[in-house]
């Protein structure tokens, strides 16, 4: 396909619409991103984990800097508090190697790499229509342009989805994650914590949920190779959903006191905060991820819940999907069928996943205390139901200390 006559208008700068638009680009089109906010986005975001491989491949293709830090790490350990005390008893350890990094230095060095790009910041899209003949065309408060594919990268809340699937909904899982990251003075005092998460991620079980602790990169607002974040991400039911608005950080102190050993308490109860979000659990899945001539990508096709870590990667597997069916043609509307196939079915499987690990850690949590090695693997065997994925690829390979 002559993918230098295409032009693509992408609804979203964020981590799906700057991967789109490198995808674009390098097949030849001519892309066009349209981001509602004014401001810089390198510091919305928190940790992220993705999986090795596709990080070599993002790298090796031009869509990251190879300079770009992470904090990778291979192993992962489960802990949970010891009956009738505050000390703290491993589990089991299980081969899962990750790449963490930085939301906000991902964002960066994907919106390098999509070079000549035209960025529009500060451009809410305000419709989406039929162009006169084929394509699409985009309104904006400057008028209207017309394009051959428009990508709906435009997250969770996508009102491009209602195009494609008018009124699906997130449909809401009933808990919240809380998520942040913490300076790492707080670990000052907590040596062995440290050491552990210098090398592995850690899930600390409690009843009625866990907690998610690995370090990452500290940012742009943090500059200097080596400096670090300890980044976590907190499942559980709130007693009441909170007000948008509210503060989190004090909740989050007090479910840590009132279910983590004395440790991990007190590295959450007293670190400083750098960000702190709580967000209701939800999930949705488009029927169908395109149709001539809109794509969806990222969360604005499907929204799997955050246990499968999949929401940075869904939208960048969903990008070296568009270049390639871009790449292969024929024509635009063929290529958006094939995405459509693969990408309608990935991100189904990524929700149900992400529902039967909803229930397996936060749902029905098992007892935690009672479990050992073989226990935990046993039971993540039952969670995956027979279903790969990355972080979750060697359930009973234990690792030892």
């Amino acid at each position: 396909m002559a993918a230098a006559a295409l032009r693509i208008g992408v609804i979203g700068g964020s981590i799906a619409g700057c991967a789109a638009a490198v995808a674009g680009s390098r097949a030849g089109a001519d892309v066009t991103v349209y981001e509602r906010s004014g401001a810089e986005l390198q510091d919305r975001g928190f940790g992220i984990v993705i999986p090795p491989p596709l990080h070599r491949e993002l790298v090796e293709s031009g869509y990251l800097d190879a300079g770009m830090e992470t904090a990778p790490v291979a192993t992962r350990v489960w802990l949970t508090r010891e009956p009738g005390g505050r000390s703290t008893r491993e589990l089991a350890r299980q081969s899962s190697p990750v790449t963490p990094c930085n939301w906000g230095l991902l964002w960066r060095s994907l919106r390098a790499s999509a070079g000549a790009v035209r960025y529009l910041r500060g451009e809410p899209v305000t419709s989406v229509g039929e162009g006169p003949d084929t394509g699409a065309v985009i309104t904006t408060a400057r008028g209207e342009e017309r394009y051959d594919i428009v990508v709906g990268a435009d997250g969770h809340a996508s009102r491009t989805r209602q195009l494609l699937a008018p009124g699906l909904r997130p449909e809401p899982a009933g808990y919240a994650v809380w998520r942040g990251a913490i300076a790492l003075s707080a670990l000052a005092d907590h040596p062995q914590e440290l050491e552990l998460l210098r090398g592995a991620w850690v899930t600390l079980g409690f009843p009625g949920g866990h907690g998610i602790f690995y370090l990452i990169p500290g940012g742009s607002r943090h500059p200097g190779a080596g400096d670090r974040l300890l980044a976590y991400a907190i499942y559980g039911r709130p007693p009441a959903f909170p007000d948008a608005d509210a503060d989190p950080g004090p909740y989050v102190r007090e479910l840590a006191e009132e279910h983590f050993p004395a440790a991990w308490a007190e590295i959450v109860g007293h670190g400083t905060h750098r960000t702190t979000a709580c967000h209701p659990v939800a999930d949705v899945q488009v029927p169908r991820a395109a149709r001539a001539p809109l794509l969806l990508a990222g969360d604005a096709a499907g929204v799997s819940r955050p246990h499968t870590a999949s929401g940075a990667v869904k939208a960048l597997q969903d990008a070296l999907c568009l270049e390639r069916v871009l790449r292969e043609g024929p024509t635009a509307a063929a290529a958006l069928e094939r995405y459509a196939d693969e990408r309608t079915a990935a991100g189904a499987t990524l929700v149900e996943m992400g529902r039967r690990m909803g229930r397996a850690q936060v749902e029905e949590t098992p007892d935690w205390a009672a479990m050992g090695q073989e226990e935990v693997d046993v039971w993540f065997r039952g969670v995956l139901a027979g279903t790969r994925h990355y972080l979750y690829e060697q359930p009973g390979a234990g690792v030892t200390a």
